[in-house]
């Protein structure tokens, strides 16, 4: 007769292994330094107003971004996933600053320039809908202003785009 015990303690040490991986809950409440410890250090730290922003960068792929938000009193008012289409709706060409851009949706996963049309373009991986690899890529002018947005597939997860003429 075949026993069990071995796949379930398997099964067992990979879910637990999985939920290490994540990041404990946190709260709105809780203190700015319940929030470092139990997510580590932040990637990035913004002032919005009397307000901090603690950026927390995160995969697969640079994917997800979580903002949280510090009241002035040193508690977490808020703790969100930034890097979605509602959020990035919010950014409005023509009024929107690099500076409103870092405290909206953090920092980019890559920058680039264009030098002929004078443009710096950030560009935010994602999963549109929660399902499709995609990026969004952020236009600022020279003033630092954003001139447009455009998004598109993540071409990381093409295999076409890597493996031209297949």
């Amino acid at each position: 007769m075949l026993s069990f015990r071995p796949a379930i303690l398997a099964f067992t040490l990979l879910t637990s292994g999985c939920a290490a991986l994540l990041a404990p809950p946190v709260h709105p409440g809780d203190t700015e330094a319940t929030v470092i410890s139990q997510l580590g250090i932040p990637t990035h730290r913004y002032r919005d107003g009397n307000d901090q922003l603690l950026e927390y960068a995160k995969g697969p792929w640079g994917q997800r971004t979580w903002m949280a938000r510090i009241t002035p009193d040193g508690h977490l008012a808020s703790y969100r996933q930034v890097l979605t289409s509602a959020v990035f709706a919010t950014i409005i060409p023509g009024k929107s600053t690099k500076d409103t851009v870092l405290r909206t949706i953090g920092a980019p996963g890559e920058t680039m320039s264009l030098p002929r049309i004078r443009q710096e373009v950030w560009s935010y991986a994602y999963k549109e809908s929660d399902v499709w690899d995609s990026m969004m890529h952020v236009h600022f002018d020279e003033q630092g202003i954003v001139s447009q947005m455009l998004n598109g597939p993540d071409l990381r997860f093409d295999p076409d785009s890597r493996f031209p003429g297949r």
